[in-house]
């Protein structure tokens, strides 16, 4: 991981300069963005292996950073936050960040996030580069573009999204419990709320089901987890 570049987007200088030292000592090479207009200029020239993002920024807030940012790239992010309502936890994951932090915060046990993050997403590359287009009722997801299709209309996926239907479908009929899908697709249970898979469950099957309040292809088994049931 040494020399894999990260934008700290903060607009409070002191935490800015003790995130980026810790991960300058840790060998990551590191921007720092004052704002959301400075971090979008950053971008749309280059984006890095990680972003590092406050919610509460000047001028254009971390959701709407995110939002741009999905677009265009499924890019780690890892959310920096003072407010602790759950509310703008599941907001941020819904729109595809990787995790999540609430300041006050350890700076050490914030590299090991992102050691984790960029961990899980070069594993996750590297398995998707071995792996063939795979074919489910009018669903087809390709690993290697990371793209799915439905009929003839590509959807749009975070990729914490993708990396959990992927699991699912190459798995067909498996039960997973909500404990499970968090060590397969986010690694590191103890840091990620189980809340989580709720949420992107629920964003999959806005995604995929022709009836989300009905769905028949990512099912609850109830009282133990989640599903897929190739059509």
């Amino acid at each position: 991981m040494k020399g894999k570049k990260i934008l700290i987007i903060e607009d409070e200088p002191n935490i800015a300069e003790v995130v980026s030292l810790y991960l300058e000592r840790a060998e990551f090479s590191v921007r720092i963005a004052k704002d959301g207009e400075a971090a979008l200029k950053i971008l749309e020239q280059h984006i890095p292996d990680l972003i590092i993002m406050d919610l509460m920024l000047p001028e254009m807030d971390g959701f709407t950073i995110t939002r741009w940012l999905r677009e265009r790239s499924n890019v780690p992010i890892i959310m920096l936050t003072a407010r602790r309502d759950e509310i703008d936890r599941i907001t941020g994951l819904e729109l595809g960040a990787d995790d999540y932090v609430v300041k006050p915060f350890s700076p050490q046990e914030l590299v090991s996030r992102v050691r984790a993050v960029l961990r899980r997403a070069g594993q996750s590359q590297e398995q998707s580069k071995k792996e063939q287009p795979i074919s489910a009722g009018n669903l087809t997801i390709d690993p290697l573009a990371r793209t799915v299709t439905r009929g003839q209309d590509q959807l749009s996926l975070t990729a914490k999204e993708f990396d959990m239907l992927y699991l699912l479908i190459t798995h067909p009929r498996q039960v997973f419990t909500r404990d499970q899908l968090l060590e397969n697709v986010w690694g590191e249970v103890e840091y990620i709320d189980p809340s989580t898979v709720t949420v992107h469950v629920r964003r999959l099957r806005e995604k995929i089901e022709p009836d989300p309040s009905s769905p028949n292809l990512l099912l609850t088994v109830w009282g133990v987890g989640y599903k897929f049931e190739p059509k």
